[in-house]
């Protein structure tokens, strides 16, 4: 065995004294969740004092998981305390995620069907499996230890959470997207909310699979992404807007020079070429904000062919309007809004923000001559999640956006257990895009938009 491991067990030496009293009092064949919980603590705080750390970093992540079991075994064999093989076993790998992962949320961020994790302070964690909320058994053992998971979060992508600043952004390395708000803005103690993403980004195949979008829709929305028009896609929140960014960038060529703008970075492209940029919040003196409006501006130095903003939110919509209209076709961004005429108000509202002497026909004129088709996406009542319409905007009529819907999906009631019933159809309309994607050599069949197909 190498001398390090050694060095690490050893310093443990050979039990303490206080050890037998320190553990004493659990029932035997098994102990209840506080019991088990103050157990933990205690293992733990005692590995944290006797165990040579930096010894333990130049180890390997497997080394360590090992030395770990071992000596969470040795010090339960040195303790007066009976608990079970099961509960032997889940004391040890909570021990793992303490020191080396985030606690009590590893559990939840190994399982694939969660969707989202919400910790309400310590004592309370939901999940999202399939659109739905699920309260766990999962708890932290008090605000204190939830602090310490969420500093750890927060601290690996360079950023801080206090008093002074108690909201943040942060991401998980597997691009998870996290924030945090704690007291005195949260009253009852932290809160945290994680959105997680697949390993495995969807497809647009696998959108069609699970009834999100037709597969007319789906050859629509892939000619748009080979064909350059630039997108907006329109959703509350939870709807799938980040994914069917995803999801539509992927048919951007590999020869393309792609230039991403987020807040905490969470697209997941595919492609070769791609530059990824994320905002920097103030430091504890107030100073070194890099908003998202900066980065846009900076991005179009950088020669990008497409720009592709996580979220619009602010004044960077008219840096990204008129990047759109200057040569950076194909570009594409999300915003909240519950429709897509409520999304071209939106960014109206903040383009006021960054030009607030600009006409509103003006402003009209820059969106209606920047944006292409607005796709909108939904969270149903039982949780799916779909594209409930696609929108092209043809220009103005006097000082009105036009928009033509192309494809939508009608609710006509609730089935069994609450399931949505409703169908995709289209509105028999031709669009005038159809032209362009015909330029680029997207043959588009005609009975796409026969309004008298629908699909359940």
């Amino acid at each position: 065995m190498k001398a390090e491991s050694l060095s690490i067990r050893d310093r443990l030496g050979n039990g303490n004294a206080n050890g037998h009293a320190q553990f004493a009092g659990h029932r035997p064949g098994g102990i209840d969740n506080r019991a088990y919980q103050a157990l933990k603590h205690r293992i733990h705080q005692t590995l944290l004092d006797r165990v040579d750390l930096e010894s333990m970093q130049r180890l390997s992540q497997e080394q360590i998981r090992d030395e770990l079991r071992m000596l969470v075994e040795r010090l339960l064999e040195e303790e007066i305390v009976v608990i079970n093989d099961i509960e032997r076993k889940n004391l040890t790998r909570d021990i793992q995620n303490e020191m080396l992962g985030f606690g009590p949320l590893e559990t939840l961020l190994a399982d694939p069907s969660v969707s989202d994790i919400l910790v309400n302070t310590c004592k309370q964690v939901y999940v999202e499996r399939r659109g739905k909320l699920e309260l766990t058994d999962v708890t932290f053992t008090d605000d204190a230890h939830l602090m310490k998971i969420i500093d750890k979060i927060v601290s690996r992508v360079g950023r801080r959470i206090d008093e002074s600043s108690p909201m943040v952004d942060a991401r998980l390395p597997d691009g998870s997207r996290v924030n945090a708000i704690i007291p005195p803005l949260a009253i009852d103690g932290p809160i945290m909310s994680i959105r997680r993403f697949s390993a495995e980004p969807l497809r647009l195949a696998d959108l069609v699979e699970y009834k999100s979008l037709t597969a007319d829709m789906a050859e629509i929305l892939q000619g748009l992404g080979k064909a350059k028009l630039n997108i907006l896609i329109s959703g509350g929140t939870g709807s799938g807007k980040t994914t069917m960014l995803n999801v539509i960038s992927g048919f951007i060529g590999a020869s393309e020079r792609i230039v991403t703008v987020e807040d905490a970075a969470e697209l997941q492209l595919q492609q070769p070429h791609i530059v990824r940029l994320e905002t920097r919040p103030p430091n504890i003196e107030g100073k070194g904000e890099v908003t998202q409006r900066a980065l846009v501006r900076n991005a179009l130095r950088m020669r990008p062919d497409r720009i592709i903003l996580g979220e619009v939110r602010g004044g960077e919509a008219l840096d990204m309007l008129q990047a759109m209209n200057t040569g950076h076709e194909g570009s594409m961004a999300t915003i909240h809004a519950n429709t897509p005429r409520d999304a071209l108000t939106r960014l109206e509202n903040m383009i006021s923000m960054a030009a607030a002497s600009l006409p509103t026909k003006a402003m009209r004129q820059q969106i209606s001559s920047a944006i292409s088709v607005v796709v909108q996406v939904a969270r149903l009542t039982d949780g799916k999640r779909k594209v409930i319409s696609i929108q092209e905007i043809t220009g103005m009529e006097g000082e009105v956006i036009t928009m033509q819907e192309i494809f939508s999906f009608r609710q006509t009631g609730l089935g069994e257990n609450g399931a949505v019933v409703g169908h995709f159809c289209s509105s028999g309309v031709r669009p005038r895009f159809l032209e362009r994607l015909r330029t680029f050599g997207i043959a588009v069949s005609e009975t796409l938009f026969d309004p008298t197909k629908q699909y359940h």
